[in-house]
């Protein structure tokens, strides 16, 4: 009878012998390291193959032509392989793509309309790519790349740097433009007319002297391009102007346009203005050091949705102006709003006003912002006989001239001023207004109001 000591021994033995074999036969069966597969084999047709040559001193632009031309009638992505190529003007028929090694594929513009184009093109791309403009003048309107009428049109993950003009130009496009890097323009760095579905995400955008993003239409309508997660520094006014230049983000126009989590930084003018654009949000923003009014909702609109931004440096931190010429119907909440200057800048009107945290005049719901050191107004409601249906409810405004103004003109209309903590106001905390000017006393510390057009409810006040 076989002991239960050597079953044990022949178990092991056989399980080590077995074990051995199998570590032999895997490393016997183990193939050697693949070998990476070059750009060209992996994204499409490698564009050396048409007699481009990275590197070379020569113009490059008829060689660019015919592999863009022969890579889209192939249905094939364009491959460039990393190097400069200088050229001039190349135009993508449909289906075009032109994908680079990112930072180290440059096209160098020697020239043209615009360094990419087209005209009624639909699914093309740009990806990767370095385009260099080398403050070649453009034309009025016209982009370094400058595409028109296309549908699934995408330019991602590029460096637009040195246009003379625009960086990109869109006008009647669907597509995307994402994770790009655009500087050094000297108009705006990218302009949309009359978008047909576009999405602007997670680009920076840095030293434009016009506007950083432009979405516009050339007569009122809907538009519905979301513009987010964007980063944008350094905005000039290069134009002059009284704010038609100057903003990191500008809605002309433009309906159902949606502005969130961008984070913008030192603009001539403002951080986003939404001009006749109804039906605009402006959410989740951060912006510090604009030097006029930070959040901007002007002219004829209907509806407007401007909250959760923090805005930290500005003449005016938001506005929503000219019921004159129809602007209405805005809820502007839960924004925190600091640092107010006392002057906006030089080309806008005299008499404008500045140093106030927020602006309405009609049908609008301010509630639950925070505002502190506000030099004239925390909080003011109207201009003249334009005041209606404002409520003011669930703020907070401290070291503040004056916490809350309200219109009290003949024509004005109603006001609700209820549940806010004012604290720290130099001169008072609740007063009716003639226009910029002071026409009551402090109806805070009255705690009643001889106008019937403002309602005052319960507000502490320190």
């Amino acid at each position: 009878m076989t002991s239960r000591a050597a079953m044990d021994i022949s178990r092991r033995n056989l399980i080590n012998a077995t074990a051995a074999g199998a570590a032999a036969g895997a490393l016997a069966a183990v193939p050697e390291p693949a070998r990476a597969a070059p750009l060209t084999s992996t994204l499409g047709r490698d564009a050396t193959q048409y007699g481009v040559r990275p590197n070379s001193p020569d113009d490059q632009t008829r060689a660019l032509q015919r592999a863009i031309n022969e890579s889209a009638n192939a249905q094939m992505p364009l491959a460039l392989p990393p190097g400069i190529y200088r050229t001039g003007a190349l135009k993508l028929p449909n289906g075009a793509q032109l994908v680079g090694v990112r930072g180290a594929t440059v096209l160098q513009f020697t020239g043209g309309s615009s360094l990419i184009g087209s005209e009624g093109a639909s699914g093309i791309a740009l990806t990767g790519l370095s385009l260099d403009g080398a403050g070649i003048k453009l034309a009025e309107r016209r982009g370094l790349v400058h595409f028109q009428n296309g549908l699934d049109v995408r330019v991602q993950d590029c460096d637009i740097v040195g246009s003379g003009g625009y960086g990109v130009w869109f006008e009647s496009i669907a597509g995307e433009v994402s994770g790009n890097t655009i500087r050094k323009t000297a108009n705006t760095a990218f302009t949309s007319f009359d978008a047909l579905g576009l999405l602007v995400a997670q680009n920076t955008i840095q030293d434009a002297s016009d506007n950083g993003i432009e979405i516009l239409r050339h007569t009122m309508g809907d538009d519905g391009t979301i513009v987010v997660n964007n980063r944008i520094d350094d905005i000039k006014a290069g134009p002059g102007g009284s704010g038609q230049h100057g903003n990191a983000i500008n809605a002309f126009r433009a309906g159902n346009v949606i502005v969130t989590g961008n984070r913008i930084r030192n603009c001539d003018y403002s951080a986003v203005r939404g001009n006749s654009a109804s039906n605009i949000q402006i959410t989740g923003n951060s912006v510090s050091n604009v030097r006029e009014v930070a959040l901007y909702s002007e002219f004829a609109f209907e509806g407007a949705v401007i909250a959760n931004n923090t805005v930290d440096i500005c003449a005016v931190g938001v506005s929503v102006a000219n019921f004159n010429e129809g602007g209405r119907m805005v809820t502007v909440h839960g924004n925190v709003i600091r640092n107010i200057l006392p002057k906006r800048p030089i080309g806008t009107a005299p008499d404008d006003d500045a140093g106030i945290g927020i602006v309405v005049e009609a049908d609008a719901a301010v509630t639950g912002n925070v505002i502190e050191n506000a030099p004239s107004f925390g909080i003011m409601a109207g201009w003249g006989k334009y005041l209606r249906d404002v409520t003011i409810t669930g703020n907070v405004v401290r070291n503040a001239f004056v916490g809350i103004g309200v219109s009290v003109v003949s024509g004005a209309g109603t006001a609700l001023v209820s549940n806010n903590l004012i604290s720290g106001s130099r001169g008072s905390a609740i007063v009716g207004l003639d226009h910029a000017k002071t026409a009551t006393g402090d109806l805070g510390k009255e705690g009643s109001s001889r106008f019937p057009q403002i309602v005052l409810g319960l507000n502490a006040i320190r």
